[in-house]
């Protein structure tokens, strides 16, 4: 936990056992310009410290809510995307 407070603190702070929040989030970004140009849509299913690490790149650090910072994804949310462009975020809708 010591960790993950840290990295919300400090982008470029590398844990013990990982990569930095810039890093991660750069390194999935990157994963999805891949396979943005290959025909129709994808999934991609991974954790959620990823998908926020993810959202502060694209979005910036203002816009990534302090809940989502400090908490963190919910369980079984769905983050759309539309080529990089940020549509829905931690969407829980689907489990009602």
């Amino acid at each position: 936990m010591a960790d993950w407070a840290k990295s919300v603190r400090d982008r470029d702070y590398v844990p013990r056992n990982g990569v930095s929040s810039r890093e991660a989030g750069g390194q999935f970004r990157a994963f999805l310009l891949d396979y943005a140009s290959k025909p129709g849509p994808i999934a991609v299913t991974t954790h959620g410290g990823v998908t926020v690490d993810l959202l502060r790149t694209l979005l910036g650090d203002e816009a990534v809510t302090s809940e989502l910072l400090d908490e963190g994804v919910p369980s079984c949310a769905v983050t759309t995307l539309e080529d990089l462009e940020v549509i829905d975020i931690a969407s829980t809708k689907h489990l009602e």
